[in-house]
């Protein structure tokens, strides 16, 4: 069964190339960006790792971790990191997942249960679908997903924008529109009627439409 928001994120101790973790432990009280990679030593994703390690301390501020995982070794990780480094002239301070036996990527179901064989005899084709996001919050909960094809980098502007969201709807009883950016005006969500909305938003707001109530942004 696929994975959906709100499901518990699956659970696992692995080895990474900052020693062995407990998935949930490593989360701790924070939030945490898993990030999936069919191989080590693939074009793309060599792009991507490179700009989130640029974009790590975005991450930081927002009490986010980062955790990326490939389906091969740490050796290898420890080699393709190199590489990563010096294409984008940034430190990697975040752990790779070494994940051989592909139980990760099968746990989060982004391979069939049924595909077998240790990740050194497979190539990134064979492993097509491990390129997925899962945003997890505090509570261990599945916020976001998205599954990318192998041609098309990942945006994590657009990662740390839905982080944003995440975190702002998660404190308060609103919403983020089409475009949302964090700053810009939210909506009131429709299970918060008028005489409530007056309670938690004295400031008032703007009907645009009877469900559309928008108001600015009440963290800041």
């Amino acid at each position: 069964m696929s994975l959906r928001i709100n499901d518990i994120a699956p659970n696992f101790q692995i080895n990474t190339t900052h020693g062995e973790i407990d998935f949930h432990e490593w989360v701790g009280e924070g939030w945490a960006i898993l990030f999936s990679h069919p191989k080590d030593f693939t074009p793309v994703c060599t792009t991507e790792l490179g700009v989130l390690a640029k974009m790590s301390d975005d991450f930081k501020s927002r009490n986010c971790k980062i955790i990326g995982l490939s389906v091969d070794g740490i050796d290898d990780h420890n080699k393709w990191r190199s590489d990563i480094e010096e294409v984008s002239g940034a430190k990697l301070s975040y752990p790779l997942i070494a994940d051989e036996n592909l139980m990760v990527a099968k746990l989060y179901n982004m391979l069939p249960v049924k595909i077998d064989g240790n990740a050194a005899e497979r190539t990134a084709v064979d492993n097509l679908t491990v390129r997925s996001v899962f945003l997890v919050g505090p509570d261990k909960r599945i916020k976001m997903s998205l599954t990318y094809p192998m041609s098309s980098g990942r945006n994590f502007n657009e990662i740390l924008r839905v982080l944003d969201s995440c975190q702002l709807t998660a404190n308060y009883k609103v919403a983020t529109p089409a475009n949302w950016k964090s700053g810009d005006d939210v909506i009131i969500i429709p299970a918060v009627n008028n005489d409530a909305a007056k309670e938690l938003f004295p400031q008032g707001w703007t009907t645009v439409k009877p469900y559309l109530r928008t108001l600015p942004d009440p963290s800041k």
